[in-house]
C-alpha cells in the first residue's frame, strides 16, 4: 500500500443491483469492494448486504449525488459529479451533491477500506464506479423511453438529461422516466462498456467548482455555522500538558458571568456552556483553571530529539533491501553521509476543530465536519454505550482537513461535555486551543549514506527513518512485525534506479505528543529528504542536478517526462540575477509524478524569496484541470509554509506556539507565481490533493544550495 498506481481493479461484483422505486425516484446502487471481504461470495448470491446508493433521480429530473467523500477544499464534489454526469449524460447543473451518511457498508474507500477521505484517494478510488452508476442509470433510462415508443433502444441516445428517438421527433426528460426506469430489471454486470475517453464530452475540461458561489456568498454550511433550537455554545479549555488534568476550577466565578449556564469537567478539560460564545469565553477566564500537569510536564523538543537520534543509530524494520549497500559502500570511490530532521508540525485549518452534539437516552445527535464519520461514529458509540446505529452523524463541509479531522477525538470531547448537557451544545475550540492540542505530524531524524563510483554515478544507498508510527495507532492490523508503510512512503522506492539500496524503519514514540496524518505524512518528509540528498550526490559528482537525475530516470519514463517538462518551462540553466538558484524535486506518490523547480533569492541579510514555482504533472487522466491547478497552487503554499515556517516545538511539557504570530501561514506578499503544466495521459487518474505539499520543500532547499552553497538538511528553513 505504499504506492497505488491509481489503477483499480473492478469485476462484476463492482455493482450489484438497481434498488426499487421509492416515493417516485429512481435508486441505483453499486457494491464497492471493502472491508466485508469474505462476505462477498454469499452476498453475491443473497443480495442481502446493504448497497451503496450513490445516485436518485427525482420526478423533476433532478439528479442528487450522494457523495461518499468529503468536500474540504480539494474539489472533490466537482470532479465526482463530472464522473457521474459524463456517463449518466446530464448536465453538472442537474446535479446536487449531498452528504453521504455514516456507512461503511455503502460508503467505504475502496482504496482504504473505511468511509474516509484521505490519501488523496477520493478520485482513484470512485473512477470506476461512479461512471458505472451513471452508464447503468443512462442504460436503463433510455430502455424505458425506447419500451414506451415500442422501439429498440439502440436507436434512442440520451443527452442533457433527455432521451431523443433516432429522428429527433419524440423526447422524455429523465424526470419523466424515473418510475419506469425503476421498475426495470438490472442490466447485466459488466454488459455496459463505459465510454472511450475520446469521447468524453466532460472529463478532461476545466470546471468551475459547484460549491464556490454559496462559500462566496457565504450561504455554505460548515461545521462551525450550524444553529440549532435551543443550543448552547461551549468554550472549552484542555490540559496544556498532554496527559494532565483539571486540578481547581472557580466555579462560582464562572457561573457569575451572564449568560453563562453551567461549568462541566471531563477527563483533560473544562468547558463553560453558555447562551452564546463570549459568555462562554468571559466564563472560562473567570474559572481561573489550575492543573495537574501530569507525567509528561519536563518533556521538551530536545529531549524528543535526543531519544529520536540515540534510536536511529540501531537498525530498523528493512523496507527495502537489494543488493549490498554497506559492501558498495565500503568500495565507493567517494561517500556522504548526512543526517536529516523534519520537526513537528500542525494542520492550523483555518475552521478550527468544532462540533455539536445533543445526546439524549436513547441516541447521539452530531453536526460536524469529519473525514471519517464512521470511525466518528464508533467511538462515540463506545463512549456512550449506544448502539452504532443509534449516533447519527449530520456532515458537512470542511474548513480544511489536511488530516486533522480524520481523528475523533474533536466530537468524542464535545460528546463527553453534551453528557452533561441537556440538549444540543456547540463546542468550539479557539485557534490557541487548536494549535496547542492538535495531532502533530511527526518529528522525523534520518540517518542517510550513499557512495558514488569514480564518475559520479551513485553505487550505494542506506536510508534509515526514526519517528512516530501513525498507522499502527490508527490502523493497527496494518501495522505488522514493527513495519509502517507510510512512514517509508517516498524513501522504500525513489524514482531512481539504485543498485544497493537499504532503507528501514525505527518506530519511536515522543513521550507526551499525539501524532496523525498531516496532507500526506510519509511523502511530506521522505520527498524532502531523498530529492535533497540525491541534489546532494550530484554536487559530489560534480554534475548539473537535473543531469544527474535524468541519467537515473531510463526505467521510469513518467518520471523523466514531468522532469523534462518542468525543467524546459522555468528555463533550467538559463541566467539569472545575483542571489537568485534554481532547484528541482522529483516524486511518485499518491499515483501521480510530480516536478517541481523553485526558483529564490537569497539577500545578503539572508532573508528569503521564492519568486516562481514551475509544476509538471502526471497523475493520469485529468478530470478537471481547473482543480488540478488549484490543488498545485493550494497545495505548494501549505508545503511552503511548512519548509520555510512550520515547527512545533514543545517546553515544560507545552506546546509552545498558539496562534498564527508564532505558528505562521505565508503571508500574501510571500506567496510565489505557481505555474502548472499537465502532461497528457490515459492512465487512470492518481491522487492530487497532498502531492504539492511533499514536492515543494526540496526544490526551495536546493535552490537555496543553488544560490548560497548552503545545504539545508533540518527543517524549518528560515530558522
Amino acid at each position: 500500500m505504499a504506492h497505488q498506481s491509481g489503477t483499480l481493479r473492478h469485476d462484476r461484483r463492482d455493482f450489484l443491483r438497481v434498488g426499487a422505486s421509492l416515493g417516485g425516484c429512481l435508486f441505483l446502487s453499486f457494491a464497492l469492494p471493502n472491508a466485508i471481504g469474505p462476505a462477498w461470495a454469499a452476498a453475491e448470491v443473497s443480495l442481502e448486504f446493504a448497497p451503496n446508493a450513490f445516485i436518485r433521480i427525482d420526478r423533476k429530473g433532478e439528479v442528487t449525488l450522494v457523495m461518499p467523500m468529503v468536500e474540504m477544499g480539494q474539489g472533490i464534489y466537482t470532479a465526482m459529479a463530472m464522473l457521474l454526469a459524463e456517463e449518466l449524460e446530464v448536465g453538472l447543473d442537474q446535479v446536487r451533491p449531498e452528504h453521504a451518511p455514516a456507512d461503511d457498508a455503502l460508503y467505504a474507500n475502496p482504496i482504504l477500506h473505511i468511509q474516509t477521505t484521505g490519501q488523496s484517494s477520493s478520485i482513484r478510488a470512485f473512477w470506476t464506479p461512479l461512471r458505472q452508476a451513471g452508464a447503468v442509470g443512462r442504460t436503463l433510462l433510455v430502455t424505458a423511453a425506447a419500451k414506451r415508443w415500442g422501439v429498440d433502444p439502440v436507436t434512442c441516445r440520451a443527452k442533457q438529461g433527455v432521451v431523443s428517438d433516432s429522428a429527433g421527433a419524440r423526447r422524455l426528460a429523465y424526470g419523466e422516466l424515473a418510475d419506469a426506469a425503476a421498475a426495470l430489471p438490472m442490466p447485466t454486470p459488466g454488459s455496459i462498456a463505459l465510454k472511450d475517453p475520446k469521447d468524453f464530452t466532460l472529463i478532461g475540461t476545466p470546471v468551475k467548482r459547484l460549491e464556490a458561489p454559496n462559500k462566496v456568498s457565504g450561504r455554505a454550511g460548515f461545521g462551525i455555522d450550524v444553529r440549532l433550537p435551543d443550543m448552547k455554545i461551549a468554550a472549552i479549555a484542555i490540559s496544556p500538558v498532554f496527559g494532565g488534568k483539571p486540578k481547581a476550577v472557580n466555579e462560582v466565578a464562572a457561573r457569575a458571568v451572564k449568560g453563562v449556564r453551567q461549568v462541566v469537567r471531563i477527563d483533560n478539560a473544562v468547558a463553560v456552556v453558555a447562551d452564546h460564545m463570549w459568555a462562554a469565553k468571559k466564563g472560562l477566564a473567570a474559572a481561573a483553571i489550575q492543573w495537574d500537569d501530569g507525567p509528561n510536564a519536563t518533556v521538551s523538543t530536545a529531549d524528543i530529539v535526543r531519544q529520536l537520534e540515540e534510536a536511529s543509530k540501531q537498525p530498523g524494520v528493512v523496507a527495502r533491501n537489494e543488493g549490498d549497500a554497506e559492501k558498495a559502500l565500503a568500495g565507493a570511490a567517494q561517500r556522504i553521509d548526512a543526517i536529516y530532521q523534519a520537526p513537528f508540525l500542525a494542520h492550523a485549518a483555518m475552521e478550527p476543530m468544532n462540533c455539536t452534539a445533543h445526546v439524549r437516552k436513547d441516541g447521539c445527535d452530531l453536526w460536524v465536519g469529519t473525514q471519517a464519520p464512521t470511525l466518528t461514529q464508533a467511538v462515540v458509540a463506545q463512549a456512550t454505550g449506544l448502539p452504532r446505529e443509534a449516533v447519527k452523524i449530520q456532515n458537512h463541509l470542511l474548513g480544511g482537513g489536511f488530516g486533522r479531522r480524520l481523528e475523533p477525538d474533536g466530537s468524542l470531547l464535545a460528546v463527553k461535555i453534551a453528557q452533561q448537557v441537556d440538549g444540543p451544545v456547540k463546542v468550539v475550540w479557539s485557534r490557541e486551543e487548536d494549535i496547542q492540542h492538535d495531532m502533530y505530524r511527526p518529528y522525523y531524524y534520518d540517518r542517510l549514506s550513499a557512495g558514488i563510483d569514480a564518475s559520479g554515478k551513485p553505487v550505494a544507498w542506506t536510508h534509515r527513518i526514526a519517528g512516530s508510527s501513525i498507522v499502527a495507532r490508527y490502523v493497527p492490523s496494518l501495522y505488522r512485525n514493527g513495519f509502517d508503510f507510510d512512514a517509508v512512503e517516498g524513501a522504500a522506492e525513489p524514482p531512481y534506479a539504485l543498485p544497493n539500496i537499504h532503507v528501514d524503519y525505527v518506530r519511536v514514540e515522543p513521550p507526551g505528543i499525539p501524532t496523525a496524518f498531516w496532507r500526506g505524512v510519509g511523502p511530506t518528509h521522505n520527498v524532502f529528504v531523498v530529492e535533497s540528498f540525491i541534489d546532494e550526490l550530484a554536487a559530489l559528482a560534480k554534475q548539473d542536478p537535473v543531469a544527474y537525475r535524468r541519467a537515473l530516470l531510463g526505467h521510469n519514463p513518467r518520471a523523466l517526462g514531468v522532469l523534462n517538462l518542468a525543467t524546459e518551462r522555468a528555463g533550467w540553466g538559463g541566467p539569472l540575477p545575483a542571489g537568485r538558484g534554481r532547484g528541482v524535486s522529483l516524486q511518485f506518490a499518491f499515483g501521480t509524478y510530480l516536478s517541481q523547480v523553485a526558483e529564490v533569492e537569497v539577500a545578503t541579510d539572508g532573508s528569503i524569496k521564492v519568486h516562481r514555482i514551475v509544476c509538471a504533472v502526471d497523475c493520469g487522466l485529468a478530470v478537471n484541470p481547473d482543480t488540478i491547478a488549484a490543488q498545485m497552487e493550494g497545495g505548494s503554499i501549505f508545503g511552503l509554509t511548512a519548509a520555510l515556517h512550520g515547527a512545533i516545538t514543545v517546553k515544560n511539557g507545552r506546546v509552545e506556539q498558539s496562534n498564527f504570530h508564532d505558528y505562521l501561514p505565508m503571508r500574501i506578499g510571500e506567496v510565489p507565481v505557481i505555474e502548472t503544466h499537465l502532461v497528457k495521459s490515459a492512465e487512470s487518474p492518481g491522487g492530487i490533493g497532498e502531492a504539492p505539499t511533499a514536492a515543494v520543500g526540496p526544490a526551495v532547499a536546493n535552490a537555496i544550495f543553488a544560490a548560497t552553497g548552503k545545504r539545508i538538511r533540518t527543517l524549518p528553513i528560515i530558522r
